[in-house]
């Protein structure tokens, strides 16, 4: 939830998370919706989701190895954590999963693959 009440909720299957403001029903669509896939403007298999002050939105990309940003209103997201495919190297993140943002912008996620 941010600040204002709005629920953020990843929907694995449909690749995609979507923001339900309070007294509504059908939500809209924050981060990905375009299907599953590896460009700007999707996800594969979203894990979680972490919303700043600023209502960016980051999520662990699970399917892509990446943790991506999606800043308020944008079409497409920022790669912010790996982006270099599968692996344990610096650059890469192996399945990741839960991520939080502090104030300074710096991402922490946890990488189930590479334990």
């Amino acid at each position: 939830m941010d600040e204002n009440g709005s629920l953020y909720v990843v929907d694995y299957g449909k690749h995609e998370v979507r923001r339900y403001r309070r007294g509504e029903s059908q939500g809209i669509v924050v981060a990905g919706g375009n299907g599953s896939g590896n460009r700007l403007d999707q996800l594969s298999y979203p894990q979680y989701v972490f919303v700043d002050r600023d209502h960016s939105v980051y999520v662990s990309d699970c399917g892509n190895h990446r943790v991506l940003e999606w800043v308020e209103g944008a079409k497409q997201d920022i790669v912010v954590a790996a982006g270099q495919g599968q692996g344990n190297d610096l650059t890469q993140l192996s399945y990741p999963e839960g991520v939080v943002v502090d104030q300074l912008r710096t991402v922490f996620v946890a990488d189930r693959g590479n334990h």
